[in-house]
């Protein structure tokens, strides 16, 4: 049975999501602000959107972020889907459990040892940084997170629908790409996404491996707040806010997507 939210919980919740999101609307208004400061408001205005617009080196940056978070998040969810089937298999507790902890171990790590690791493993490995460093480092710790995305739903699968596919003649081929891809499908989806926004947000570990020449969006707004408060940072902000709240709407509507084809199955 549903139980009714108290009124103590709701004022709660409130009070959360107010401490939560009063910071990014406060960000988002001053960023259409005549003054140029984020203490007075004196009129409506578009010029730091039109002035970041006409930025070039800053439409490159945000390319390669987005290319950067595409590639890596792509590349990680075939690893982390393999990587979860590869666990999903393995038979002893003992030995699935140390893989699991293995796993999550990147996942708690902190940033800065990650970053710090990285660096002093691509300069071991002559491994110039730049593009390539940042975008295997992406990958590196999005492995973990779409690992723990795929593998919940392969647990959740029974097993009878793998033994009646090959019962009726299915090849291993066709239980993986007719039985357990569809099954997981909104693992995938969970662990692309996450993958996604974990690049887009991440900052200490591609401090660490960035070179010269290359940069991303959070590194590069972190050098402009250094630089002083300018309401470019605050529109390119919004922006990225915006393309997040974008991805969280898509990822929304995929996912009943899939939930209404698994109901209409099931009936």
């Amino acid at each position: 049975m549903e139980r009714n939210i108290s009124p103590l919980a709701k004022i709660f919740l409130f009070i959360i999501f107010f401490i939560l999101y009063a910071p990014i609307f406060f960000l988002v208004f001053y960023s259409f602000n005549s003054g140029g400061t984020m203490y007075n408001f004196e009129g409506f205005t578009l010029d730091w959107y039109r002035e970041l617009f006409q930025d070039t080196r800053l439409l490159i940056i945000v390319l390669n972020t987005l290319v950067i978070a595409l590639l890596s998040a792509l590349i990680s969810t075939i690893i982390g889907v393999l990587g979860a089937l590869s666990i999903y298999q393995v038979k002893k507790r003992r030995a699935k459990n140390t893989i699991l902890s293995l796993n999550n171990v990147l996942i708690v790590s902190p940033d800065v040892i990650i970053g710090a690791s990285f660096l002093i493993l691509f300069t071991m490995a002559g491994i110039r940084l730049g593009f390539y460093s940042v975008l295997l480092s992406h990958i590196a710790f999005s492995i973990p997170i779409v690992v723990l995305m795929v593998l919940p739903k392969l647990m959740e699968m029974s097993p009878t629908l793998i033994d009646a596919a090959r019962d009726l003649g299915a090849s291993r081929w066709n239980v993986l790409t007719k039985v357990i891809l569809p099954f997981i499908t909104p693992g995938i989806f969970a662990g692309f996404f996450m993958a996604l926004t974990y690049s887009l947000d991440d900052f200490a570990v591609t401090f660490f491996v960035t070179g010269n020449g290359f940069s991303t969006l959070s590194v590069e707004i972190y050098s402009l707040a250094r630089r002083g408060i300018s309401l470019n940072i605050n529109a390119l902000s919004t922006l990225l806010f915006l393309f997040t709240i974008l991805l969280v709407v898509i990822y929304y509507f995929i996912t009943q997507r899939n939930k209404a084809q698994v109901g209409g199955i099931r009936k």
